[in-house]
């Protein structure tokens, strides 16, 4: 969707990036939810695996992973889902020394291990849930086995640039001649920090070439969008909040929500606002998740709901290639939730959990259009005129 789980909006918008997508051989674009598009990486994966075991036809799942080996991730989804009681407690001890929720994660896997006089199992596993793909990997296979899903996971090793370098920086190989390969986070960065459009050239080699010639005749269009054109409505929602009130959303403990109210002369962005905030424990994309789900108005009570009762309740397409238009019918046929290709029809077609669930990405695209329309005075169609994209 338009907010993406790293705690920000998407630099581009839903539909241009579904595009993209079909232009370079997928067949149908789904939408995951925003509630799970901006949850942690547990959320992330049951929001987007219940989806997709939903339809009826998905027999296999692939994702990227640091280590490339199903088996070790597995082996590693096994342990935390086994985990005894008292791995709660160890857990909590290590956050309550001021350890973020990943690190102390793995320090209680470490403990744990060790422990348990299998010095081996340690090396192996310890590695995996430290890196950011493989931790997503391992939530997909975990997701996997709470629904007891029969999809069969796989994944493919990532190559050259780590998830978090910053820097076009990527290396030619044996299989993309003259191409690049970089991470998504210096592709975004290098967007936003562009000064004119011939600045472009900086990543031609790292994306298709239909990309490039897209983001060359849409530049300073409707993108780049960053967290900061949000940062004046989060201001105002932020002083309309109290402490109490804060919890209601998803992520603000009370402890984040105090910290956030003793900051009274809130800054003039939301990137020192985040760092005002943060403590040692909290990573800056746990607090920028907090802050989109405030934006969007995502509750607690509401997303515990949706949890209780299955997660997913309908499958929303944003793109289809012609071609594939038999899976559409597929999907139709098997799928266990509604297909949703209009807006406009939901409500024919859901239950009020289903519609309260879509009311919620109806609105997030809508505030993410009012910010392409405010800094590019470009208008862009809302929820209920805008068709899928069909190539």
């Amino acid at each position: 969707g338009n907010f993406v789980q790293r705690g920000a909006p998407a630099i581009l918008d839903k539909y241009s990036r579904a595009k993209m997508a079909l232009n370079n051989g997928v067949d149908i674009v789904l939408e995951l939810p925003v509630c799970y598009a901006t949850g942690s990486a547990e959320y992330f994966a049951l929001g987007a695996i219940s989806l997709l075991d939903k339809l009826g036809i998905v027999d296999c799942i692939c994702f990227g992973s640091e280590c490339g080996d199903i088996n070790m991730l597995t082996q590693a989804a096994d342990l935390l889902l086994k985990a005894p009681q008292v791995f709660d407690d160890v857990l909590l001890s290590y956050l309550k020394e001021g350890f973020t929720y990943p690190a102390a994660r793995a320090k209680m896997v470490e403990q744990y291990l060790l422990s348990s006089g299998n010095p081996e199992a340690y090396a192996n596993i310890s590695s995996v849930i430290s890196e950011p793909n493989n931790i997503l990997g391992l939530e997909y296979i975990k997701a996997l086995k709470r629904i007891s899903s029969t999809i069969t996971p796989y994944t493919i090793h990532r190559q050259d640039a780590h998830y978090h370098e910053d820097n076009l920086a990527g290396v030619n190989t044996d299989s993309l001649i003259g191409r690049s390969i970089n991470s998504a986070t210096a592709i975004r960065k290098a967007l936003s920090t562009i000064g004119s459009i011939s600045e472009l050239a900086a990543i031609k080699n790292s994306v298709p070439e239909d990309v490039f010639d897209f983001l060359g005749a849409n530049y300073r269009n409707i993108y780049p969008i960053s967290e900061e054109d949000f940062f004046r409505i989060i201001k105002y929602k932020l002083l309309s909040e109290n402490s109490n009130s804060l919890t209601s959303y998803v992520d603000i403990t009370s402890d984040l929500a105090d910290r956030i109210i003793k900051v009274t002369d809130i800054d003039n962005s939301l990137v020192s606002l985040t760092k005002r905030v943060k403590t040692k424990n909290l990573t800056h994309t746990r607090i920028n998740r907090s802050f989109i789900h405030l934006l969007l108005n995502i509750r607690e009570e509401a997303f515990r709901e949706y949890i209780r009762n299955g997660y997913t309740f309908y499958a929303r397409v944003l793109g289809l290639r012609e071609e594939a238009s038999h899976l559409l019918r597929r999907i139709t046929d098997n799928s266990n939730i509604p297909v949703i290709t209009k807006v406009a029809k939901a409500e024919e077609q859901l239950s009020s959990i289903g519609m309260q669930m879509l009311s919620e990405d109806i609105f997030a695209t809508h505030v993410y259009n009012h910010a392409i329309q405010e800094k590019y005075s470009n208008s862009i169609l809302n929820e209920y005129k805008h068709g899928i994209c069909i190539l």
